[in-house]
């Protein structure tokens, strides 16, 4: 049996997300739980308006999640340890028949730091799957979904701080990884990045997802984080990485926001991780003088596509955006069949 990934701006069946539960996303005090709640909410909110939302509760937080969830959201319990369904759920396949399977990585809190638990969230994708009821491909790779980027032929983005990381897959050479991106994703053309940004690179961040730094929108086009500002680390990042990918792909700038810092010092405010969805596209928002340009960027890239916006500061303070707290499940492909 092979599979393949298909692009995220494939048809969609479904979006599946976690509510915030206890822990480092929900945070420590009642106006911290309000604004994830809040978020998260949102987030899925502007979701429903194009395609059906599946949202996992712990049962801890059901009544908050009714709160704050209208009933057009879908909710199902599931234990969690915090919310970020693009890592600890499953990675949605086609078959060789068109059909939908979904591929279950290992995940072990990011490369098992020390301020994360995972105990709950490693049986998330095979949660997923079964509700799905989908196949499930068992990988041995620890990945998470925003560690990779594909463009539904073959290509997929990855980062040698992410899968060849030792606190993932100690002893695994790009060879090895190469082989069962092949297997799981149909991968048959891997492109290495050598990092992520300098935030997500640091104590609470992935160390270096590249779904917050480039995102690819149509086969050798691809979107890419570029801050300019000299005092910013990611200026010399971006450059780093763009020599990665410009003799591979035709690039076009996502400029980063305006805003360059936080309360914990440099942002890593992104434009690309946005959520592509059925005819639309739902995009990060910082309150910045970018954000109407980078609205138009999107409506350009992806034509014929709502672009709407969400206020996603909330969830970068916490490690993420809203291509993080999602997963799309792709409609079953007939033209594969």
């Amino acid at each position: 049996m092979t599979y393949l990934m298909p692009a995220e701006a494939a048809p969609q069946d479904r979006v599946w997300m976690a509510f915030p539960s206890a822990g480092y996303s929900l945070g420590d005090t009642e106006s911290e739980h309000h604004e994830a709640r809040s978020t998260w909410a949102a987030v899925a909110h502007a979701i429903a308006e194009f395609e059906p939302v599946t949202m996992l509760v712990d049962p801890a937080e059901l009544t908050a999640a009714k709160r704050y969830v209208s009933q057009s959201i879908e909710i199902v319990e599931a234990p969690l340890n915090d919310a970020w369904m693009r890592d600890i759920g499953p990675t949605f396949v086609h078959a060789e028949d068109g059909s939908v399977a979904a591929v279950n990585w290992v995940f072990n809190g990011w490369g098992a730091q020390d301020w994360a638990r995972w105990d709950r969230d490693e049986k998330i994708g095979a949660t997923v799957a079964e509700l799905a009821g989908v196949p499930i491909v068992n990988s041995e790779l620890v990945n998470e979904g925003g560690g990779i980027q594909v463009d539904g032929h073959g290509t997929v983005l990855v980062t040698e701080t992410v899968q060849l990381d030792p606190g993932r897959n100690p002893g695994l050479g790009k060879a090895q990884v190469e082989a069962e991106l092949a297997r799981t994703i149909g991968a048959t053309d891997v492109v290495w990045l050598p990092r992520g940004l300098t935030r997500d690179s640091q104590r609470f961040g992935t160390r270096g997802h590249v779904d917050i730094v480039a995102a690819i929108t149509a086969p050798g086009r691809l979107l890419l984080h570029t801050q300019t500002a000299d005092e910013h680390p990611d200026t010399m990042v971006c450059k780093e990485i763009r020599h990665a990918l410009e003799d591979r792909f035709d690039i076009v700038d996502m400029p980063a926001p305006d805003t360059l810092t936080d309360a914990e010092g440099y942002v890593d405010y992104s434009y690309i991780n946005h959520l592509v969805v059925n005819g639309g596209v739902i995009a990060c928002s910082f309150g910045d003088p970018r954000d109407a340009d980078a609205a138009a960027i999107l409506a350009e890239q992806y034509p014929g596509r709502t672009v709407v916006g969400v206020d996603a500061r909330p969830l970068f303070e916490r490690g993420g955006g809203i291509h993080c707290i999602t997963q799309q499940q792709p409609s079953p492909n007939t033209e594969r069949a």
